[in-house]
Formats: structure tokens, C-alpha cells, sequence
């Protein structure tokens, strides 16, 4: 893996609120169910299943 390919701290902390926030979002849609639920859990879920796995995924720069 390329050295250019890893997270700051500051994008990691980012990145870490993205998805504290939009994954809340997704279960709160998610247990709503009000009408049109299903694309607003997409819009949620997404960006917090991204954040997760670069969060998993990508190595620190310390």
C-alpha cells in the first residue's frame, strides 16, 4: 500500500463524526419507517459504511 494512502488524526476525527452522525441517522430512519424510509436509509447508511471501512482499513500517520 502506498505511504500517500493513510489518514491524519484530523481526518480520522472527521471521518469518526461522519460516522457517529450518519449512522445515527440510519437507525433512527431505519426504526421510523415512516414513508420513503428505504432511500433515507441509503442516504445515511452509505456515507457511514465508507467512514467505517476507511476507518478499519487505512492506516494512521502518527
Amino acid at each position: 500500500m502506498p505511504d500517500t494512502l493513510s489518514l491524519t488524526p484530523l481526518t480520522a476525527t472527521l471521518l469518526f463524526l461522519v460516522l457517529v452522525f450518519s449512522g445515527r441517522a440510519f437507525r433512527q430512519t431505519w426504526k421510523a419507517q415512516a414513508p420513503g424510509w428505504r432511500l433515507r436509509a441509503w442516504l445515511y447508511g452509505t456515507p457511514a459504511l465508507l467512514g467505517f471501512l476507511a476507518l478499519a482499513l487505512l492506516p494512521l500517520q502518527v
